[in-house]
This record gives structure tokens, C-alpha cells and sequence, in this order.
């Protein structure tokens, strides 16, 4: 071995002598990706909202069950118990929504906002309960429910839930009652709200960008599949999706997405959590 060769090994062990510290932590840092994860406590458990919600129906379910059993059978208890579980599922993921305020009152816009995300799927983009400035200060006079943005283009969507009992019907494409009620001005409302929603996107990508409004009816029979009335498409709110595919493509995905991320920019979030 040549006394460079020597030297070299004495150095390299003196440094690994002088820095047991560093080693120790670089070894902890670089934990193996074969190490288990931290499992979840007891109280960490119960404080997860999935795993109370499923036992609070579990437990119903159990004490229906129970019941059923001491009264009828063993079977037709566990039937009604399965039935429970099942049916508290379903309730509760109708009620899901991306937008918290729409989760207890709002069911038209939940009805809309589960027809459109299988759009996503297709390079849509969709923006739910977006505010619409007014002035320069960002006052905002109106809500689009839902703004949404695909090849066929760019469309502001408010979801209504009508009185049943009351017919709809229009007057010369002009004029839309709802019963005895004259609905100009939600006609006129939704008007205003995608120009100014036009107004700021074309501002932002620098080309113009024209916004349809349309109102989607739940409730009363719509005895139409899509109307123009007073420039704005109406429709029965199951109509939603078809609606929006049924449409020539005019735009590209690159324009989808540049539309996309300018209508994030200039329509903020209505509800915001705190």
C-alpha cells in the first residue's frame, strides 16, 4: 500500500470518528421505505368523521336488528339491518357536496353538481358558487352556481328549485312564468351575471370569451328539452349534462385550461371556509 493510500484511509476514519452526530442523523433521515407507519390511536379513531358516521349507523342498524329479531326472526332482523346501513349510505352521499353551504340547504345545486362531474372526466372544468364582482373593490352583486367550461364552451349555470304544483310555461320566447309569476327578472339576473363573467375572463386571457347563461329548473314538469328565453338557455334540471354535451366543440383543450385558470383568478369562491 503506498503512503498516499494510507494517508487517505487514516483521513477517511478520523472523519467518521469526528462525526458520529451527523451519521446518526443522516440514518434517521433516511428512513427505510420498508418501515411501517405510525398506526392510528384509540382516540385518534374515534375523533376520524368517516369512522363515527359508520359506527353511529352501525349501532342503529344493530338496535333495529335487535329488536326486529325479538319481535319477528332472526332474518327479517338482519334484513332490515342491511337495509338501514344501505340506505343511511345513500342518503348521506346525496347529500355530499364540494361546496360546504350546499350540503344542508341547498339540494338544486347538489343535483346539478352531481350530473357535472362525470364531465371532468372529459377535460371539463367546473367551478361551483362563484362570486361575481361588480365594482373595482370586488363587491360582488350575484353567484353563478356553476361556471363551467368545455369544448362546446363556457356556461353559467344557476340550479332553481320550483314550486311542482305551478306550471312553467314561456310567452314568444320572451317572457317566462312560473305559474302566475313573472320570472324577467331572474331571466335578467342570470343575463347580467355571465356578461360580467364574459367581461372578466376576456379581460384576463386576452381574447373574447362569450359566457351562455342557463337556469336548470327542479320541480315543475318543463314541458321543453331547451329553450331561449330572453337569451337564456331553460331547461329541467336533469337535463344539465346533456345539455352541455350535445354541443358543437368550438374550443381546444389548451383554451379550456387557460379559460379555466383565468376564471380562478377573477371569480372568486362565494363560500369560504373559515
Amino acid at each position: 500500500m503506498s503512503i498516499m493510500g494510507r494517508g487517505e484511509k487514516a483521513q477517511k476514519a478520523q472523519s467518521a470518528q469526528s462525526r458520529p452526530e451527523e451519521d446518526a442523523a443522516e440514518v434517521k433521515a433516511h428512513k427505510s421505505p420498508f418501515t411501517r407507519p405510525r398506526e392510528q390511536t384509540y382516540g385518534e379513531l374515534i375523533n376520524n368523521p368517516q369512522v363515527r358516521r359508520w359506527a353511529q349507523r352501525l349501532a342503529v342498524a344493530l338496535a333495529v336488528g335487535a329488536i326486529l329479531t325479538l319481535i319477528v326472526d332472526l332474518q327479517v332482523g338482519f334484513t332490515f339491518a342491511v337495509i338501514i346501513v344501505i340506505a343511511d349510505s345513500v342518503r348521506r352521499a346525496r347529500m355530499n357536496s364540494s361546496v360546504d353551504a350546499w350540503r344542508k340547504s341547498s339540494a338544486a345545486e347538489r343535483r346539478t353538481e352531481r350530473q357535472l362531474r362525470g364531465l371532468e372526466k372529459s377535460g371539463w372544468r367546473i367551478l361551483h358558487a362563484r362570486a361575481v364582482p361588480r365594482d373595482d373593490e370586488g363587491a360582488s352583486d350575484g353567484k353563478i352556481d356553476h361556471l363551467v367550461i368545455g369544448p362546446s364552451g363556457v356556461y353559467a349555470i344557476d340550479s332553481e328549485k320550483w314550486d311542482k304544483r305551478l306550471p312553467v310555461r314561456t310567452l314568444s320566447h320572451r317572457k317566462l312564468f312560473h305559474g302566475p309569476f313573472n320570472k324577467k327578472e331572474r331571466l335578467d339576473e342570470a343575463c347580467w351575471e355571465a356578461g360580467q363573467a364574459s367581461r372578466l375572463l376576456s379581460a384576463e386571457v386576452g381574447f373574447e370569451v362569450p359566457v351562455q347563461p342557463s337556469v336548470a329548473i327542479y320541480g315543475p314538469t318543463i314541458p321543453w328539452k331547451v329553450m331561449t328565453v330572453r337569451d337564456v338557455d331553460v331547461y329541467s334540471g336533469g337535463r344539465a349534462r346533456s345539455y352541455l354535451r350535445r354541443r358543437p366543440k368550438i374550443l381546444t383543450e389548451t383554451d379550456v385550461q387557460r379559460i379555466a385558470r383565468a376564471a380562478e383568478r377573477s371569480l372568486p369562491p362565494v363560500y369560504t371556509k373559515d
